[in-house]
């Protein structure tokens, strides 16, 4: 395992973690236990996503059977788009350490950067039942909402503090108003989609980019083509690429592991998800081989810019009227 320093800490952070989003409970809970017996040491989760108690009791007997102790762990885990207020961070995070059965966090970030009204019994977002749209909160503010982080993270219930879908500008003013830095930017990032400008401008700031989907998120193709809509188009298959396969070939490793490693030699943290042993220890060997320069060239070039995005978050019927909504609309939307 390798590992990137985050600023103002100096906390190590694994640049290959476990992610967890569409992944249910009764499966969650094995895999993780699985991926710490394999030596996976960073955990991604979220309120969101609905798998924290599985994922705490997979950490707590881990724990308990002596296989490791907590500081061995970094677990990160979200901030809600109903709680993105200054007024619910108490609430969501204490919450969410009970889920975990923790003391504290190694990261939290802020989900998105657009906040709804919450249903106080659900914790889920309100919408409207004519209109299917949700109900936004109007009211978001950044720079409130991360200063009430910071107060977290003076009483050490949070070790690290991030952001996760926020575009430049919007980190840009957090930055200015902030006391203690976003340490970490976790963002939609793969082949056809590399986030080039931004990765530059985390750099500068010296903010760690991790990357969801770093294999275009194959294995949510068919929730989204099924609950939401999308087109089957949407979902590149990145795994297929004959640019990739070439490599994959040279060095004796699979297309994902060229992706992964494509990704981790430039510094970018990765958190692909998988709940099949042979597919966490497959992503775990990333390590043992070097791209040449012509070869990062190649798939460079694969890059399709904003054409590349996979997740916009229109799935959220009418999210694109928040103001704080982070993304230009392109004209081919994958939502209808």
């Amino acid at each position: 395992m390798k590992y990137v320093r985050l600023s103002q800490t100096e906390d190590k952070m694994p640049t290959l973690g476990l992610g967890t989003w569409q992944a249910p409970p009764h499966v969650i809970e094995e895999t993780v236990y699985q991926a710490l017996e394999l030596g996976y040491r960073h955990i991604d989760t979220a309120f969101n996503y609905n798998n924290e108690e599985a994922i705490g009791q997979a950490i707590k007997k881990w724990i308990n059977d002596g296989k490791g102790t907590r500081k061995d762990l970094f677990i990160t885990t979200k901030l809600p788009h109903v709680g993105n207020r200054p007024s619910d961070v108490s609430k969501f995070l204490t919450l969410q350490l009970s889920r975990l059965q923790l003391d504290y966090v190694d990261l939290y970030l802020i989900h998105v950067p657009f906040g709804f009204s919450c249903d106080p019994d659900t914790l889920t977002p309100v919408v409207d039942k004519k209109t299917g749209e949700y109900d936004l909160d109007l009211e978001t503010n950044h720079i409130a909402t991360w200063k009430k982080l910071e107060e977290f993270q003076q009483q050490r219930l949070v070790r690290n503090l991030g952001l996760s879908n926020f575009n430049e500008a919007q980190i840009s003013k957090i930055i200015e108003a902030a006391t203690f830095k976003p340490q970490v930017l976790q963002v939609e990032l793969h082949a056809y989609f590399q986030q080039i400008e931004l990765r530059k401008f985390c750099a500068e700031n010296q903010i760690v980019v991790t990357a969801y989907a770093p294999l275009g998120s194959p294995g949510a193709k068919t929730h989204f083509v099924t609950k939401y809509n999308y087109s089957p188009d949407a979902f590149p298959d990145l795994l297929g690429l004959d640019e990739v396969k070439t490599i994959a070939d040279k060095y004796g490793k699979t297309t994902a592991q060229v992706l992964l490693h494509f990704l981790v030699q430039d510094n970018v943290v990765v958190i692909p998800k998988s709940t099949s042993a042979n597919r966490l220890k497959e992503n775990m060997d990333i390590y043992d081989f070097e791209l040449s320069t012509s070869e990062i060239d190649r798939l460079r070039k694969l890059d399709k810019g904003e054409e590349g995005r996979i997740f916009n978050f229109l799935f959220w019927k009418g999210v694109e009227k928040h103001p704080e909504y982070p993304f230009k609309l392109q004209v081919n939307d994958i939502i209808n």
